[in-house]
């Protein structure tokens, strides 16, 4: 490979090589601080607790001794020389034992029918593709872009490997051609010059690949993230901060799709230095949408507010979602900001790279490239450029910024426009503007976001492994098919017009993003469909019932809603409950009886569609002998401790509920059907342990389900659940979550990998269905948060820990954190969101705290650090099924 380099000054790359040109062995430890263990109730050693010091298996490849630039010291930190060890599979059909394969024999021909139809006659994307699922890739970091104006995600080697512009859509490929480039010139001669990339790939042959990863990690605080490198024999280190607005309570910046990558640049020698870092990106993916040809760039100078950002708009032209993507950077007194309009990446790109190399800076040619040809690609480069004195720093600023205004789905029937477009405007000329907006702003973006975060990070109770997942976690806000939209007054919904017209200035206001359930509920759509699980053919969405979804991306989300095709969901028993709950949950959190007074006629609706399901008359509903509710492939007979557990708890929030909004006869009525409920659900499923799975003949009915407290879960979040607003007794519950932790956790996997959904009574997993012997994620936090709330924080900790650790440190599946995983082998549905769910974790804290606050605990509230005085139960010790 020709770099144009003296050879006296390229580098190899080998761990431990004393002939490499690299500092001398010796890793420093990371600066990654766990909570202190008090000396007498944790061993030194223990495992799922980390040492000051002691940053674990992620770093343990690093040599360098660089920390970088005020990296914060809590967070997800890897080495980019690191390799997973443990490569699994996603979950498919050579994964079910043959017993629950011949029990969804008819499913699985009905869903090859669908998928062919799908895929082959209608041109379309499966909304659930069992048969080419997303494949495992351990490399993704945090994504670029705010709420609901698409994403682009980074990897933590560098790569530009998912992206998600058209709403909803995925595309999982790296673009090699999208790099950061450092030049390092010294008395006018270029003596270094690397493409920052672990990578080595045929195309763009003549660049200078393969960073040696031992000297370089990668840092995640979401929407935060750090790399940084230590470039071999050269006395500099150069830290990458990739900034993202997301931020609380801001409801316009929250929305731009943009990003913002500041570059520390630090000169550790005596001698004086010149640094140039160029980005290059390619215009479009590389793929069809790029093939027909007709993409063009050209150069851009905004100067506003005596502010100077310079840099390339590459056009994507291609319908039905055309964009503009615009490659930006800061110009300052002492920087100079270069471009080079139009290059080809497939090629061995040797004019590029020599353009660098000659001095440091790039052409800077005026005026817009031609258009690409068919088949062929094009790509352009932006280059700033600074001098550092010996021992000195300097600050390099670049954005990426996309506009892509106008959005319709895959069906291609209505026309949207993004949320961002209020402040920038529908006509797709923005790119510049927001390019110099988030130069000009993502400062005070970093204020804000070090103000929300410090409480949590400052906390030194809080263990590491939990500041990191909480905030990291958060991800899937921006990243997981986010749609944001303006409403024009033309176009609110059909709804508006009746009961839920009061919620028009909301619409007007927010755009169309957090009330969506509420309006999808009004529908109804009587097309008959004929569902996969059961075969029965029946309508895919009735009025009053709670929607699976909202909509397919690639067909028109909101005018059909209910894509999901497995089981027919108006039948199901916990959707309803969920969004009652949910509703007055965030009632009690915000204080807002407005809102309370909007979404009751809608509660009492749903609620009422739910009665059918008691069919005994006693206060509790009854599953019906399949999977009726979100464990779709879990089959429910009859009572069940987490259906009927949330039933009670929504029967008992419709109490305070009508008594807030003056309902005295709705309020009698269903304190009448919680009184009877409570009696008939201690009697049919509490066992003096934990409450049975369900009151079927089966074996399985004595399983211990990990979620059988979500009721209990929701009660506690809204305030209820206790004293006079007690539901299900305090004792019992605390047993049955004792119970959970002794065998779903600590009898599973040697109590490292979280809670598994089902454990039989003599302490082995449920295999019964394709999920009893699966651990949730997203379930696994929100069991941690109920034992946070009934005072078993360290035994929550501990369950949630499991989970964390499994995923983002041993697994790879950092930033596509899956819904499931089993003990060995294989996960399920990648980027999943419920995993969310760990902020309840932090609402249970806070919870906590107050009531500190406000007087003694009647029950022990240890810390997350702190082991009970008197542990568990040993698994040894059997509930009884009596």
């Amino acid at each position: 490979m020709g770099t144009g380099v003296p050879a006296s000054e390229q580098t190899s790359c080998a761990k431990g090589d004393p002939q490499a040109s690299c500092p001398e062995n010796g890793t420093e430890a990371v600066q990654v601080t766990d909570c202190p263990i008090p000396e007498d109730s944790q061993p030194q050693h223990e495992q799922g607790y980390s040492s000051p010091e002691d940053s674990g298996q992620l770093m343990a490849s690093y040599e360098g001794k660089a920390k970088g630039y005020q990296v914060p010291p809590f967070g997800w930190r890897i080495c980019l020389a690191h390799e997973f060890a443990e490569k699994r599979k996603p979950f498919n059909a050579n994964d079910i034992s043959l017993s629950n394969l011949m029990k969804h024999l008819g499913m699985g021909l009905r869903y090859l029918q669908w998928w062919y139809r799908k895929t082959q006659v209608e041109k379309k994307k499966p909304f659930i593709d069992l048969i080419n699922s997303v494949p495992l890739r351990q490399i993704y970091g945090c994504p670029l872009g705010g709420i609901g104006g698409g994403t682009i995600t980074r990897g933590w080697r560098g790569q530009f490997c998912r992206w998600q512009l058209n709403p909803g859509m995925y595309q999982h490929q790296t673009v090699i051609a999208n790099q950061f480039t450092v030049c390092l010139r010294r008395r006018g001669q270029t003596v270094y010059q690397q493409v920052l990339s672990v990578e080595r790939p045929s195309a763009l042959r003549s660049w200078n690949w393969g960073l040696c990863g031992y000297f370089a990690f990668y840092h995640a605080l979401y929407p935060r993230a750090w790399t940084v490198y230590q470039l071999p024999g050269q006395n500099v280190t150069l830290t990458c901060r990739q900034v993202t607005p997301i931020l609380p309570h801001d409801y316009q910046d929250s929305s731009l799709p943009v990003g913002v990558f500041v570059w520390d640049v630090e000169n550790e020698g005596d001698e004086a230095l010149e640094v140039s870092i160029m980005f290059s990106m390619r215009n479009g993916l590389g793929g069809e949408d790029d093939a027909a040809g007709g993409l063009w760039n050209e150069p851009f100078c905004l100067e506003r507010d005596g502010e100077t950002v310079r840099g390339l708009l590459l056009h994507h032209p291609t319908p039905p979602n055309p964009y503009t993507m615009a490659v930006a950077a800061r110009l300052s007194a002492d920087t100079t900001v270069t471009h080079l309009t139009a290059f080809d990446p497939d090629s061995a790109g040797q004019r590029v790279w020599q353009d660098l190399l000659l001095d440091g800076q790039l052409d800077s040619l005026a005026g817009k490239s031609l258009p690409s040809q068919k088949g062929v690609g094009i790509a352009g480069a932006v280059c700033v450029s600074g001098k550092l004195p010996p021992r000195g720093r300097h600050r390099f600023e670049f954005s990426l910024a996309w506009d892509m205004p106008r959005i319709m789905f895959g069906a291609k029937g209505q026309v949207y426009y993004r949320r961002y477009t209020r402040f920038f405007g529908p006509d797709g000329d923005a790119a510049p503007a927001l390019s110099h907006y988030a130069l000009s702003h993502y400062a005070d973006w970093e204020e804000k976001i070090s103000a929300w975060q410090s409480p949590v990070l400052e906390d030194r109770s809080l263990p590491a492994w939990y500041k990191s997942a909480l905030f990291n976690e958060l991800y899937f806000l921006a990243d997981g098919g986010t749609v944001w939209l303006e409403v024009p007054e033309d176009c609110l919904p059909e709804e508006l017009a009746g009961g839920m017209g009061q919620l028009r200035p909301l619409l007007r206001e927010y755009g169309r993003f957090a009330y969506l359930e509420a309006l999808a509920t009004l529908r109804e759509d009587l097309t008959q469909r004929r569902f996969l699980m059961s075969g029965i053919t029946a309508p895919v969405k009735r009025r009053n019932v709670i929607p699976h979804d909202v909509g397919d991306p690639d067909d028109e989300p909101w005018l059909r809603v209910n894509a999901y095709e497995i089981h027919d969901t108006g039948d199901w028993k916990d959707l309803n409950l969920k969004f009652v709950l949910q509703v007055y949950r965030d009632y009690h959190l915000t204080g807002d009886q407005c809102f309370l007074r909007d979404m009751w006629p809608v509660c009492l609706a749903v609620m009422e569609s739910e009665m059918k399901f008691d069919k005994d008359h006693d206060g509790l509903i009854e599953n019906g002998g399949y999977a009726d509710q979100t464990y779709d492939g879990w089959v429910t007979t009859g009572p069940s401790a987490y259906c009927g557990g949330l039933w009670l708890a929504a029967v008992a929030v419709m109490v305070q509920m009508a008594a807030l909004c003056g309902a005295q006869e709705a309020r009698n009525k269903f304190s009448s059907i919680l009184s009877r409920g409570q009696e008939a659900y201690d009697r049919l499923l509490w066992n003096g342990r934990y409450y049975n799975y369900d009151c079927s003949s089966q074996p399985q009915s004595y399983s211990i389900m990990s979620d059988q407290c979500a009721g209990q879960w929701f009660l506690r979040a809204s305030g209820l659940g206790e004293g006079d607003s007690e539901v299900f007794p305090t004792q019992q519950v605390v047993r049955a979550l004792q119970t959970i932790f002794e065998f779903n956790v600590q009898a599973f996997a040697g109590g490292v990998m979280g809670a598994v959904n089902g454990m039989r009574p003599h302490g082995v997993p449920d295999t019964s269905s394709v999920q009893s012997d699966e651990v949730w994620v997203g379930v696994v936090y929100g069991l941690a948060a109920t034992m946070i709330q009934e005072g078993l924080t360290w035994e929550g900790f501990r369950t949630a820990e499991g989970c964390y650790r499994t995923v983002w440190e041993r697994l790879g599946l950092a930033f596509q954190t899956p819904e499931a995983y089993c003990q060995r082998r294989v996960f399920r549905s990648l980027a999943y969101m419920r995993p969310l769910s760990i902020w309840a974790m932090q609402l249970a804290l806070q919870q906590q705290q107050h009531r500190k606050a406000s007087g003694p605990i009647s029950r022990r509230g240890t810390g997350p650090c702190t082991r009970p005085k008197q542990g568990p139960e040993a698994a040894t010790a059997k509930p009884s099924p009596e």
